[in-house]
């Protein structure tokens, strides 16, 4: 009875009669609909049969697995879904022509009427998945690595599956699921191919199918296209009418994911303000309103994001979002891109030469983690061996290696020779190349490049060279095969221009040179590569190759310009760190240009760089050999060293450690070799045993000249044997300090040794923090007497106790001890401790500076210390005795030694409980024509204004009074009128004044301003911490204007000014600038002579700022 109910059901050659309807487009839409809607029982059905089936076939496969009506039944399904209704009409009458022939009792008829039924109405998301399928079906089944990266960009596509899933998992440390993840990686490193793939598996039900019912993929290039339009149009493109509005769906926005390629693509500014965007997505906008509105969270808050973009414009999105999680995709690992070029090299010898070659430049080898950078490198170099050229050279820098490329893409081959552009379409594609890096675009439209002058056949031509290629899926769409294709073509348009005159009115933005020079890889990433490639091209060979390639003149002209620009960044008032010199090195690494290099750097006597990889290392190492006028080199070198430990076990590494190594010699040959060089820092440094001996080595060396040796927070792997034994050797070296360096008590008889030798010339020797303990004490006690070059010994911050202070204390007895300045801060000294350094400062003749800061000395140790003071033959100058615990009591015990102390210019008493009644004391000592004190830190003393009038006769009887710090007081503005009172009289001295966070308003600015006009010495002044407001910044910026006001230095009040008052601040605080920026800087106070305030420091949280400077912190002493 079934081949007779199928006979009925479906006549000989029904369904291909159906199938013969369907254009090509249809039937392979029908195919992937088949495959989706198998029945668990016919699991067997053959999808490779069906994918290559003709319509005959496909008729008999259905017959074969969907036996009677069930064939007709899945067939009505399809075409309800396709959306043909005419094809179900006439099926609708051949069911019911064919149950009337049967008779009514054949239930089946019935059946198949209902599921015909339910096929028309759907409305559950499966054809839209279905037309996903269609859009986005990619072989991922290719395995090969031999050929083109297409051939393996999928494979390498596939391993990031696992990051696809875990995209939206809930993050481990703030227990939240991200909104809004952005993928962000280099160009070409597959970050379109995995999102692509992401709604494929989607709609395939292998992918986020409990997080999200919907995903929609828009694309950068065509949304650039797109006009005026809503939301809902925006993302219906893809949506079938037969699942309903799409305006319900979005209602439950929760359920949805937006995936938004190419970010970096998009040409809008994303400048509208916040409350301009729209919320309504049925609301028509410009496409660019809509794309802010849907990245901001102002449209659709509740759905989530997956955006993609370049390194280059990550910086520029993030601005964009909020509350973002962020994933870089690597592209291909180490192993894999090895494995590429051993597959793609026949000849293993080739393959060897051109790994290692790769190898040696981390930037080069970087590069090819993009499978397409990767297969162009090794097909350059492979032409490069077969003509018997040395990839040795090529891979030396990225400029080398393109250089190479491009001229590759216009060698002849097989004896056809493709065409050269001339000299006018080559300047126009660079223009084209150098406008699009400066403004981030990077696809362009046949409108675009015809208004900046490339021509249809011009686009052919370059086209043809695969420097451009046309977009496949969007018409008149252009690009440069990559990224980096771009930024050379880039690059080379500022060689081929003309002229460089100085102010050159026509001069387009992208065309200034100082500009680019300025810019950092932080604020301006997309310029990073192309600068690169620019300062390669200044290499004569380069130039010269391509020259030849594309038949042109190309000029060195810019060479002269850069120089100029250097040397206006070299006389800078930029501290080095702001210089960015690490990026500098990259550039003038790329030249390959010793000569260029010295000239370029003869402007800078600092650097100061932070080296965390192996490029940063050979590109620091080949450029500082060539700067012979370097004073300074500020170093901090971790990770590098590290890995060559952790990969020194590994045979395939040895080479690794060994260029390692070969780098830092030739660093490290700078101290012999520059005969400027004068200091070296190497705080914050992991370095192996080995290149501790190469520094040891040169250290030694005949001809270092260095004096300042500073080394803190390092890890000695074989104790100061060897630094000890360079302080003999080398008798140029003045300072060392070994700060945080854990070199222990052990350490400390090393460095005593040396410096009980005659040969040892060390003079500053700073063992801050050094994990010190009493059983050291008794070696430097020995080295204190024998040594007769040591002067300034800083042991703070370890625990000496008074025990370790009394071994101390005996060498400071001692006639043949010479040291002048000694700090014991936070060294656990009591008061007990005083009274052995009491002793040793009336029998110590040159001890000058003493500083016991943060220690628990109280009233009956400062009484000890002014016992002291009293003597005649105690030579102090300077006593730090900052949060010693000690109260008003302590003031009488000073009062009366300061009147009888001659020597004493500068005592810190900051941050003890002195209040007003102890300072008064002390004002009777200080007014006194005797007392020679020139420096006074009162900070965080407990003061009110009621002390004020002591310290304003303070002010102006005391001739020798220069720096008072009241800072962390409670003044106010009563108080500071009363000190301005002082200040306004022509007998006041008083250069530096402190007045932090001492609790003033706008109220006391015009007493300020008036003591400025009226003072003729007044320099430095602190008003940080204080709320002046916006009247009583201006009343200050005024006076700074006028030619009377003699101050150089203001620590301002860090508080924002009101809207619509900016401008008038800053065009004050410009002519402020002009009128005096040789002499006049904003920024924090100074105490006079910092480098005797031995161990003195600001008061805890202070941080003060220099104009144009950020934050600053004084150094420590």
């Amino acid at each position: 009875m079934a081949d007779s109910s199928s006979s009925s059901f479906f006549p000989d050659f029904g369904l291909l009669l159906y199938l013969e309807e369907l254009n090509k487009e249809e039937l392979n839409t029908f195919k992937l609909f088949l495959k989706e809607t198998m029945e668990p029982e016919h699991g067997l059905t053959p999808w490779t049969e069906v994918k290559k089936a003709r319509r005959e076939d496909l008729a008999n496969l259905m017959k074969k697995y969907y036996p009677g009506e069930k064939a007709w039944s899945v067939s009505l399904k399809i075409f309800g879904k396709m959306n043909l209704k005419d094809l179900c009409e006439r099926a609708k009458e051949e069911i019911n022509w064919s149950a009337q022939t049967i008779g009514p009792d054949d239930a089946k008829a019935g059946e198949t009427q209902e599921d015909q039924e339910a096929v028309l109405d759907l409305g559950d998301g499966t054809e839209y998945r279905i037309r996903i399928k269609e859009k986005f079906c990619i072989t991922w089944d290719k395995k090969s690595l031999a050929g083109k990266p297409e051939d393996f960009h999928h494979g390498i596509a596939e391993k990031d599956r696992k990051l696809l899933e875990h995209l939206f998992d809930v993050d481990v440390k703030t227990g939240e699921q991200p909104q809004i993840v952005v993928l962000q990686g280099a160009a070409g490193v597959g970050k379109t191919t995995l999102v692509r793939k992401a709604v494929l598996d989607w709609a395939e039900g292998n992918l986020y199918q409990q997080r999200f019912k919907y995903v929609f993929y828009l694309n950068g290039r065509e949304i650039n296209k797109l006009k005026e339009r809503s939301f809902a149009q925006l993302i219906s493109k893809d949506w079938p009418s037969t699942e309903g509005p799409i305006e319900e769906i979005i209602s439950q926005p929760s359920s949805l994911l937006f995936i938004i390629d190419s970010f970096d693509e998009l040409n809008f500014a994303f400048e509208e303000p916040e409350f301009a965007l729209c919320e309504d997505c049925t609301q028509e906008h410009p496409v660019s309103f809509l794309m802010s509105s849907l990245l901001r969270k102002v449209m659709l808050p509740e759905a989530s994001l997956l955006v993609t973009t370049r390194l280059t414009t990550s910086k520029r999105l993030k601005q964009l979002l909020k509350n973002h999680h962020y994933v870089e995709l690597l592209g291909m690992s180490e192993d894999a891109r090895e494995e590429y070029i051993y597959q793609f090299f026949e000849d293993k010898r080739w393959a060897m030469k051109v790994f290692s070659s790769l190898k040696s430049n981390e930037m080069v080898f970087s590069m090819c983690q993009v499978p397409l950078v990767c297969w162009a490198t090794c097909t350059c170099l492979k032409q490069q061996m077969e003509k018997g050229g040395d990839v040795t050279l090529t891979c030396q820098t990225t400029t080398a290696l393109f250089t190479c490329y491009i001229s590759s893409l216009f060698t002849p081959v097989d004896g056809g020779s493709p065409s050269l552009p001339n000299q006018a379409q080559l300047r126009r594609l660079c223009q084209v190349a150098a406008k699009g890096i400066w403004t981030m675009t990077y696809v362009f439209y046949r409108e675009n490049l015809r208004r900046l002058g490339l021509t249809k056949s011009d686009v052919s031509s370059f086209m043809d060279s695969n420097i451009i290629q046309k977009d496949a899926e969007y018409e008149n769409c252009y690009v440069f095969t990559h990224l980096h294709v771009q930024e050379f073509f880039a690059a080379m348009f500022y060689m081929l221009k003309g002229s460089w005159e100085a102010g050159n009115p026509s001069c387009q933005p992208f065309e200034d040179l100082k500009s680019l020079l300025q810019s950092t890889s932080y604020k301006d990433p997309h310029l990073t590569q192309m600068k690169c490639f620019l300062f390669g091209l200044l290499n004569e060979d380069r130039v010269k190759q391509l020259e030849r390639t594309f038949n042109c003149k190309m000029s060195l002209k810019i060479k002269s310009k850069l120089l100029q620009c250097m040397e206006v960044l070299g006389n800078s008032d930029y501290s080095p760190s702001q210089l960015g010199f690490l990026e500098l090195f990259h550039c003038l690494y790329e030249t390959q240009d010793k000569a260029f290099i010295s000239q370029a750097m003869r402007c800078f006597p600092k650097v100061a760089i932070n080296i965390c990889e192996k490029i940063h290392l050979l590109v620091s190492s080949f450029c500082l050999k060539h700067c012979r006028c370097l004073r300074t080199i500020r170093l901090s070198v971790t990770v590098v060293f590290e890995k060559k430990i952790l990969k020194t076990s590994l045979p395939a590494n040895t080479w690794d450690g060994d260029r390692i190594t070969h780098c830092w010699q030739d660093l490290c040959s700078v101290l012999h070799t520059n005969e400027h060089l004068r200091e070296l820092d190497l705080c914050h440094s992991n370095l192996d045993k080995s290149a501790m001996n190469i520094l040891h080595h040169e250290l030694r060396h005949p001809n270092c000249k260095l004096q300042k040796l500073l080394l803190k927070f390092i890890t000695f792997p074989d104790g100061c044997q060897d630094i000890s034994t360079s302080l003999i050797h080398n008798k140029n070296l003045m300072h060392l300090d070994l700060k945080g360096s854990d070199i222990g008590d052990n350490g400390v008889k090393s460095l005593c040794e040396a410096l009980k030798h005659p040969e040892c010339k060390l003079q500053t020797l700073r063992l801050e923090s050094c994990n010190l303990t009493v059983f050291c004490c008794l070696n430097i006690s020995n080295a204190l007497i024998r040594s007769q070059s040591l002067i300034f010994l800083n042991l703070s911050t370890n625990n000496l106790l008074d025990d370790g202070v009394q071994l101390l204390c005996e060498a400071l007895r001692h006639p043949k001890c010479y040291l002048e300045r000694l700090s014991l801060e936070s060294c656990g000294l009591t008061e007990a401790g005083c009274e052995y350094l009491s002793l040793a400062l009336i029998s110590n003749k040159r001890l000058t500076h003493l500083c016991l800061a943060d220690n628990v000395l109280g009233d009956g140790g400062v009484k000890l210390m002014s016992d002291a003071l009293q003597h005649a033959q105690c030579t102090l100058k300077s006593l730090v005795l900052r949060r010693c615990h000690f109260t008003s009591l302590s003031s009488e015990y000073l009062s009366t030694s300061l009147l009888h102390n001659k020597s004493l210019t500068h005592l810190d008493l900051g941050s003890n409980w002195l209040q007003d009644n102890g300072v008064k004391l002390l004002c009777d000592v200080f007014r006194h024509p005797s007392c020679n004190l020139q420096d006074l830190e009162l900070m965080g003393c407990v003061l009110t204004n009621a002390c004020c009038l002591d310290l304003a006769s303070v002010i102006l009887n005391n001739p020798n009074l220069r720096s008072l710090d009241l800072g962390n007081n409670d003044l106010q503005d009563d108080g500071v009128k009363i000190l301005c009172d002082a200040l306004r009289y022509p007998n006041c001295n008083i250069q530096r004044l402190g007045l932090e966070y001492c609790g003033l308003t706008s109220l006391c600015c015009q007493d300020l301003s008036s003591a400025l006009i009226c003072n003729k010495r007044l320099i430095k002044m602190n008003l940080t911490q204080n709320t002046l407001g916006y009247e009583g910044i201006v009343k200050l910026y005024k006076v700074l204007k006028s030619p009377k006001c003699k101050l150089q230095v203001l620590g301002r009040p860090l508080k924002p000014l009101r809207p619509g008052q900016v401008n008038r601040k800053l065009k004050t605080e410009k002519e402020t600038q002009n009128c005096r920026l040789s002499r006049r800087r904003i920024g924090p106070l100074e105490t006079a002579d910092q480098s005797q305030a031995v161990g003195a420091r600001p008061a805890a949280g202070l941080r003060l700022r220099f104009r144009g400077l950020g934050d600053y912190a004084p150094p420590d002493q």
